[in-house]
């Protein structure tokens, strides 16, 4: 049996060139500076990589997919040992700027109160990655 989770896509325009905004992004030391309501600090981890970023409810690893010429920013986020969160991502170009796609899903223990408040703190995140870009 196939299943689907629910899912919200939010996006935010850039006045930046893409390859720019790109770049930021995948550089995972500058997810505290974009990304506050996610990331109040991050570090290396052992593993290849892997990094570890504090969040408001403890250590996480996150790794992202290799360096792409698509755009392709998706990441992975292990909140526990067994469990692993895809994160798809993308920046995409719009006109000579760029657009950031980010798609969030609901996992099966996760109210709709708080899938909700997760989609506003992405929102505000790439609201603050645009303010981050366009200073």
């Amino acid at each position: 049996m196939v299943s689907v989770s629910n899912s919200k896509t939010v996006s935010v325009s850039i006045k930046r060139k893409p390859n720019e905004v790109y770049d930021y992004i995948f550089n995972p030391e500058n997810l505290p500076k974009w990304a506050g309501a996610f990331s109040l600090g991050i570090s290396k981890s052992s593993t290849e990589g892997e990094w570890i970023v504090e969040t408001p409810e403890g250590p996480v690893k996150i790794r992202f997919v290799e360096r792409n010429k698509f755009g392709v920013l998706d990441h992975y986020v292990s909140p526990a040992p067994d469990q692993v969160i895809l994160n798809p991502m993308r920046v995409i170009p719009n006109s000579s700027g760029s657009e950031v796609i980010f798609t969030l899903f609901q996992l099966p223990d996760m109210s709709d109160e708080k899938f909700s408040e997760d989609a506003g703190l992405v929102e505000s995140d790439l609201r603050s990655l645009k303010s981050a870009l366009e200073g």
